[in-house]
């Protein structure tokens, strides 16, 4: 019999990757809050369970959530009617949302303070594509053995995977540094080819001087589609991101100037303008 994994948040990355679970040959119990979400879920092909409580008594020893952020997380694992209302035992779950790292700690500390619950963090890094294909790359972060177990999970959706330590937070703090790397970056290509496009350079020479010289980047490689990134979608979400380490760098009294500036100029460097 193959092993259940429940899997919650069934949306543009979730749907996707417990899908590619269900390819792996894990049974996936899934759960959406919205209709829509589920029906695309069952005509993939996954099972749907009708509350949390269910996917929590029908999970052999893992329940992943891909909700969109903390508040979500708190209620679809400690809520009333969430995961952890089942009372199930020696089972864990794995965080996959992008969350603040200190607010990942907290959420870990609140979960592991119910017997036999275990919890990790395993953001992940792609996108849409990515998770379709699956070869995000998975940053996990938690205790060591309940790391080692989940990893049949994680292989079936991914093809990188990365081990940050003991601290559930520390997943979720390394997925804002690749983010705040590649804010900073994205801003650095747009405004060359600003500074080429006043001299008349061509763009597209440009960019193939850059992934043969010391201006090659993943932004460069990947300007096609970077390019058409829209303010309600994908930078969106990586603004968020921004923002959230510049936050916890004030907080935490880490300088980073240049993050900040990144955060401020993202949407006039790639010409789009913010969502109101």
């Amino acid at each position: 019999m193959s092993r259940k994994i429940g899997f919650v948040g069934l949306g543009t990355m979730g749907l996707p990757m417990a899908v590619n679970l269900n390819k792996a040959g894990f049974d996936v119990i899934g759960y959406d809050a919205f209709e829509g979400s589920r029906q695309k879920a069952r005509a993939a092909g996954i099972t749907v369970a009708e509350t949390l409580k269910a996917v929590a008594e029908q999970a052999d020893d893992a329940i992943v959530s891909m909700v969109r952020d903390y508040a979500q997380n708190v209620d679809v694992i400690l809520g009333d009617a969430g995961l952890l209302s089942a009372g199930p035992r020696d089972i864990t779950i794995i965080v996959m949302s992008t969350l603040d790292p200190d607010a990942m700690n907290q959420l870990g500390q609140q979960v592991e303070e119910h017997t036999g619950v275990k919890l990790i963090a395993a953001a992940v890094s792609g996108g849409s594509t990515g998770a379709e294909a699956g070869t995000l790359s998975i940053m996990a972060s938690g205790a060591g053995d309940v790391v080692t177990a989940a990893r049949p999970y994680f292989d079936a959706i991914g093809s990188n995977f990365f081990y940050f330590g003991e601290r559930p937070g520390n997943s979720q703090a390394a997925k804002l540094v690749n983010n705040l790397i590649l804010g900073i970056t994205m801003n650095a290509v747009a405004e060359g080819l600003k500074f080429g496009a006043h001299y008349n350079v061509p763009e597209a020479e440009l960019l193939n001087l850059f992934k043969v010289s010391t201006g090659d980047s993943w932004v460069v490689r990947n300007w096609d589609s970077v390019s058409e990134w829209t303010a309600d979608t994908a930078l969106a979400v990586l603004l968020k991101d921004l923002k959230a380490a510049h936050l916890k760098g004030l907080e935490h009294n880490v300088a980073m100037p240049f993050n900040a500036m990144s955060s401020t100029q993202l949407f006039d460097s790639m010409g789009k303008k913010p969502q109101r």
